[in-house]
């Protein structure tokens, strides 16, 4: 079990490294979205609503993944490490993130135009008035939170399913996915159809943005970061997601910041363009380490705490 469980867990960095993302016709998360839009609507009963949808919709998805693993399975256990190891690469992202976060730095140098439409598809803010600085601090931002809500999360909950079983790690990598995306899309204060979906996601998410600042400190090779977290880690609205942003900003030292919501005061100025690609590079070696991490936890090379 350990053995399948590490070579889905390698599969799925293999699948990132070399296809980067399902097309959109053929991702499963795409999918769970267009379900997900379909709450996205006024409704007299608003928290109704969002609470069947917070509780169903993940535990269908994680229904279907998982059963897909357990079938596949009854045929051969080489099939079932195959499509856990899809199942794990759909619910996953780290190539793309880095190549986003890469692109909008690089396009603040050269045209902050495209820098600011870039920057759309990482964070959802409004770009229209951003400087180049602030540009790079909402992608340095975005990079340090998408570790965790993107990459840390589902492997955290893929190695503890796999105590269980290929298929229930399948299954609990989609469930905190489909959490992570109705969050994504419907956790806004002027949506209370979303509040449900918001509050659940604040909670799976507590260990994961811990567990990334800490391999974002690792990764930098700046112990003392994640100390000095502690200090701004409550500045963003959210729980968890100024874990990592302020351990990265620390790692840097540099000032992270969303007008007029929250500062992250680890330096003087903006990241420049150099801090921007050195955010990319330990963001990339942060995810590299939870992977491996992963795969050695579920194949029992290393033991848990």
């Amino acid at each position: 079990m350990g053995v399948n469980a590490a070579a889905a867990v390698g599969l799925a960095l293999l699948l990132d490294l070399t296809l980067s993302e399902f097309p959109s016709r053929l991702h499963p998360v795409v999918w769970f979205g267009r379900a997900a839009g379909a709450v996205d609507r006024e409704s007299d009963h608003p928290l109704v609503v969002g609470t069947a949808a917070a509780v169903g919709l993940p535990l269908l998805a994680a229904v279907v993944a998982g059963g897909l693993v357990a079938l596949a399975s009854t045929v051969s256990s080489l099939l079932a490490v195959a499509l856990a190891g899809v199942v794990l690469f759909s619910t996953t992202s780290l190539r793309m993130l880095l190549d986003e976060v890469r692109a909008v730095v690089a396009a603040t140098e050269s045209d902050v135009e495209d820098a600011r439409e870039r920057l759309r598809s990482l964070a959802g803010r409004d770009s229209s008035d951003l400087s180049a600085g602030q540009l790079r601090s909402a992608a340095v931002e975005s990079a340090a939170e998408n570790l965790a809500d993107g990459l840390v999360a589902p492997l955290l909950a893929f190695a503890v399913g796999s105590v269980v079983s290929l298929p229930v790690a399948a299954a609990a990598a989609a469930w905190v996915k489909g959490v992570n995306t109705l969050d994504s899309m419907l956790g806004y204060r002027s949506k209370r159809v979303g509040t449900p979906s918001a509050r659940l996601d604040d909670a799976v998410m507590w260990l994961p943005a811990r567990a990334s600042a800490l391999l974002l400190a690792v990764a930098a090779g700046a112990p003392r970061a994640l100390a000095a977290a502690r200090k701004h880690a409550d500045a963003p609205p959210s729980p968890n997601s100024g874990w990592p942003m302020a351990t990265l900003a620390a790692a840097l030292g540099v000032r992270l910041e969303k007008p007029d919501v929250y500062t992250l005061p680890y330096g003087p100025d903006y990241p420049t363009v150099n801090e921007g690609r050195h955010a990319v590079r330990v963001v990339g070696t942060a995810g590299v380490l939870a992977t491996l991490l992963t795969a050695l936890l579920v194949s029992g090379v290393v033991s848990w705490p």
